[in-house]
């Protein structure tokens, strides 16, 4: 019996033997596998971290410019490091267009800063606006809607109050088109010759009117021919209203050639943009080609509430 127990412990303590030994083969030879793994998986992540700062920018806060007056703040933006990372794990080396990427916002806002005009969007926006004031040219605005859906532009147009109480189903047509709609007084009046009472009637009027006809509540409010002064702007301000102007004219009621129109727009235009117009023959014929060109120069066109959010454009 003692025999058969030795014999036994020695039968045990070999097989512990041999097969230590193989487990300790397999898990050298998976740490050796694994090493390389690690190394490439460590180098991947130190490459990111590296080249975030490249495309990361700091968030930009509204303020008040001494020319341009109110300007909208932008966001930053930061390179979402584990997101990333495991963007490009699979193929396991830095791929920019795998970076994934976090908003910042600004501390300051537009809504944040005193009654103020606004002429232009962020000047690092790569976007601009068409601003189309209604006051007439109806026969005009067909063509120029079906020059925007063509090329998929959504525009701001600032209706004129009279003009929507004659034109209710014009309106709506804008309105149903996808396009933003702004108020532009009731009678085309020289908002810097009103009292705040006056100016509150006529801004208050019109914003009727739309809501009835297009069911849209306006919060953009744009002076006739620009004129205004500041109690005009406070008055908008307390109406939950922001007074907006232009950045370029085409000077289209002049009636320009399209060559002249679309030369002093082209002329003129970059970041932040905001493009004065009406429906005019010179702006349906130029409207075409005016677009095609703004987007050769890798800007957006997007509505006035859309070139005034904080959003960044990655690009």
């Amino acid at each position: 019996m003692k025999k058969v127990l030795i014999l036994s412990l020695i039968c045990f303590t070999a097989w512990m033997v041999v097969n230590t030994s193989i487990v300790n083969n397999y898990i050298s030879g998976m740490k050796d596998k694994a090493l390389p793994a690690a190394k490439e998986s460590n180098s991947l992540l130190e490459s990111i971290k590296k080249n975030a700062p490249t495309y990361e920018k700091p968030p930009s806060d509204a303020k008040i410019d001494r020319v341009w007056k109110a300007i909208p703040g932008y966001s930053g933006v930061k390179v979402d490091i584990a997101a990333s990372f495991k963007n490009m794990k699979k193929q396991g080396v830095f791929d920019e267009k795998k970076l994934v990427f976090s908003e910042i916002k600004p501390k300051v806002h537009l809504n944040d800063l005193p009654a103020s005009p606004i002429y232009k969007g962020h000047p690092d926006k790569p976007m601009v606006s068409f601003i189309i004031n209604v006051a007439w040219g109806n026969e005009y605005l067909s063509d120029m809607l079906a020059t925007l859906k063509r090329h998929n532009v959504s525009a701001s147009f600032f209706l004129e109050g009279n003009w929507v109480k004659k034109n209710p189903e014009l309106a709506k047509m804008i309105v149903s088109a996808g396009h933003e709609v702004g108020n532009h007084s009731y009678s085309h009046p020289d908002m810097a010759k009103l009292t705040a009472a006056q100016a509150r009637e006529q801004i208050v009027k019109t914003n009727e009117i739309i809501e009835a006809a297009t069911e849209v509540k306006c919060n953009l409010f744009g002076p006739p021919s620009g004129s205004y002064r500041d109690e005009t702007v406070k008055v908008a301000n307390e109406l939950k209203m922001k007074t907006i102007m232009w950045t370029v004219d085409t000077v289209d009621w002049k009636k320009p050639s399209p060559d002249v129109l679309i030369n002093r727009v082209m002329g003129k235009i970059d970041n932040g943009s905001m493009v004065l117009m009406h429906p005019t023959e010179s702006t349906a014929a130029s409207l075409d080609r005016l677009i095609t060109l703004i987007k050769q120069r890798h800007l957006k066109i997007g509505t006035v509430s859309d070139l005034l959010n904080e959003e960044r454009i990655l690009k």
